[in-house]
């Protein structure tokens, strides 16, 4: 039998928005000494591990250890690879056009208004999307197959990003393929298998709660705020307005998913 832990969760949210509101803050100071916001992306995944770890640390002696340990991992490891991935991804680049050009339409103070609309605000996402990891801390009961399925989901979505990641930085290595578009191995199932991947990880940690229904039912607003901001939000739609004007992206989309793997279309 479930239980859930209703009094601690909700004292240890403070915590966690603690958690990540200081790793965008330390982002913040960083990249005003730098020069360079674009390192706000990396403190994304960051944001998450710490968001994981302090409520690991707080809910001790509330919920099964299991459970807490296994999703506490999980969102570190989630969370320490992409930011490894997007850290090495812009080594040696400059500020990211994104941000270049909201700074130079920011009305007032630049580095204030990237403090608010920037840092502040991916803060604020960082602790609503990690509420499953954060609930999943304070439920008691052992593992039951909610939980393994939530596992499987989550070993599915990383394995699909990480690959993914992999071939991209692969066919862009290739001088051969300057200017063409990604349309191999996973990219030729879908124009998004990063963010699929995404999508599946945080559907899979939210199934770590559905043992508790009341609980599940005050989370899962976390995953779905996740899957609009990978279609519809800063994700894949922001990305293909930006590549709309690349040479062979309309047949590329013409044949391949949007976001769901499927078999690439033929003629």
């Amino acid at each position: 039998m479930s239980g859930f832990a209703w009094a601690a969760f909700a004292s240890g949210l403070a915590g966690a928005a603690g958690a990540a509101l200081a790793v965008m803050l330390v982002t913040f100071a960083i990249a005003l000494r730098k020069g360079v916001h674009r390192i706000v992306d990396v403190a994304w995944g960051i944001g998450f591990a710490a968001v994981a770890l302090v409520s690991y640390g707080l809910s001790a002696g509330e919920g099964d250890d299991v459970r807490r340990l296994v999703v506490t991992v999980l969102t570190v490891v989630w969370g320490l690879r992409l930011a490894v991935h997007i850290g090495r991804r812009g080594r040696g680049h400059g500020e990211d056009p994104r941000y270049e050009k909201m700074l130079a339409k920011a009305p007032g103070n630049p580095q204030l208004y990237a403090l608010r609309k920037v840092y502040l605000l991916q803060g604020a996402l960082v602790w609503l999307v990690s509420l499953p990891v954060q609930a999943a801390q304070y439920l008691t009961g052992p593992l039951v197959w909610w939980a393994w399925a939530g596992a499987v989901l989550w070993a599915a979505g990383l394995a699909f990003e990480g690959i993914g990641d992999h071939q991209l930085a692969r066919f862009k290595a290739d001088p051969a393929n300057k200017g063409k578009i990604m349309d191999r191995g996973l990219w030729s199932w879908t124009r998004h298998p990063n963010y699929f991947g995404d999508f599946l990880v945080w559907w899979g940690l939210f199934l770590f709660v559905c043992q508790a229904p009341a609980a599940a039912a005050a989370t899962v607003v976390a995953p779905l705020v996740m899957t609009f901001l990978l279609t519809k939000g800063s994700g894949a739609a922001l990305l293909e307005r930006h590549m709309a004007d690349r040479p062979g992206f309309a047949e590329y989309q013409a044949r391949t998913s949007g976001f769901f793997p499927r078999p690439p279309r033929r003629g």
